[in-house]
């Protein structure tokens, strides 16, 4: 059985089409991304991945149309794994228009325009990957709900109603960044939509959804005593960043810091993250505009890093600036890269100046 590798939109769709293949026995690994520059790049992820794991393979795309240069590097690497042996197909699920010209040239891109993704990806589940023999009652009702919705059909107005909150909910369910932690992020709002279908039992649903959205939330986080939500979220995100200390840790001129990337609300979060790892000096998170906020807990004088890698400052232990040049990234190790060469940069400059005082 080959492993599938799921790429899918960001949005209710998107989420729905991954929700319907976590029901299928096949491996699945997903990942997701918005339209621009993040598409070509988790397809790149995907081969990379295909490349070094040797296995016969699946890329599904669902919900994201192609356009006929990113169509057309797809096909070609995929063609030349083939040409070397290797057993990789593709499969697009989608229902954009705006793939017309992709669809009419590749037999592996299925385009209909009468169905939202999510819809288009269970009958082909049903048919191709065993789904039949595996989906929970609930989970045909389910898709009718996000094809209404995605649709803009409100003449189906339960669907439609419940859609609606359904939609609000993928959107507005921002705990967990998506780059860093993109498999939890998915779990999370995926099992927010199972929650979601399973409360669904009559005309007045969507009103018990909206008003439960919260408290399915804070169960989702609470692991011990109750709190808000807000400080629920902060001790799981201050607990899965030190889970990646090995790929997440950077050193300046002999200090210990921790990089993270898109995460915000540092004040918060950074000042936890120093007490739960007093072994770090600073935490600097960085967005995807590149301003970045340092944080320290009297360990290192922040204002001056921040000076010395963005012409920056603040307080000795709250800080930040904006980084010239910042590329926007979708992957975390590119952002470290950008990182480390401006540590390296203002190190070998504080090395030169040193060695030319000495003389």
């Amino acid at each position: 059985m080959k492993t599938i590798y799921h790429l899918s939109h960001i949005d209710l769709d998107g989420y729905g089409c991954q929700l319907v293949m976590s029901y299928t026995p096949y491996t699945v690994t997903s990942y997701n991304a918005n339209y621009g520059a993040e598409v070509l790049e988790r397809l790149n992820e995907i081969l990379e991945a295909i490349k070094s794991h040797h296995e016969d393979a699946i890329i599904l795309i669902s919900d994201l149309n192609l356009y006929p240069d990113e169509a057309r590097m797809l096909d070609s690497e995929v063609q030349q794994l083939c040409d070397k042996g290797r057993d990789v197909t593709i499969v697009l699920l989608d229902h954009h228009g705006s793939g017309e010209e992709s669809a009419k040239k590749y037999a592996w891109y299925y385009l209909d325009t009468s169905r939202c993704a999510t819809k288009i990806v269970y009958d082909y589940a049903l048919e191709h990957f065993e789904l039949s023999n595996y989906e929970p009652h609930w989970l045909r009702g389910f898709v009718d709900v996000i094809n209404a919705v995605d649709l803009w059909h409100q003449d189906d107005v339960d669907n439609f109603e419940y859609g609606k909150v359904c939609m609000r909910l993928i959107s507005e369910t921002r705990e967990l960044n998506r780059v860093i932690f993109s498999n939890e992020d998915r779990h999370y709002k995926l099992t927010l939509l199972k929650q979601a279908a399973a409360l669904r039992k009559n005309t007045q649903s969507h009103i018990e959804l909206d008003a439960a959205i919260h408290h399915f939330k804070k169960n989702f986080f609470i692991d011990g005593e109750d709190n808000t939500l807000d400080n629920l979220a902060t001790a799981k995100v201050v607990s899965l960043l030190g889970s990646k200390r090995d790929i997440m840790t950077i050193y300046y001129k002999g200090y210990r810091g921790f990089l993270s990337y898109g995460v915000g609300n540092t004040s918060i979060i950074g000042n936890g993250f120093l007490l739960a790892y007093p072994e770090y000096d600073f935490i600097v998170d960085v967005s995807y505009r590149g301003t970045m906020s340092l944080r320290a807990n009297n360990g290192v004088d922040v204002s001056l890093i921040a000076k010395e890698w963005a012409n920056g400052g603040g307080h000795p232990n709250a800080s930040g600036g904006r980084i010239q040049g910042f590329k926007e990234q979708f992957r975390y190790d590119k952002v470290k890269e950008q990182i480390e060469k401006i540590i390296n940069k203002n190190e070998s400059v504080a090395g030169k100046l040193a060695a030319k005082t000495e003389a």
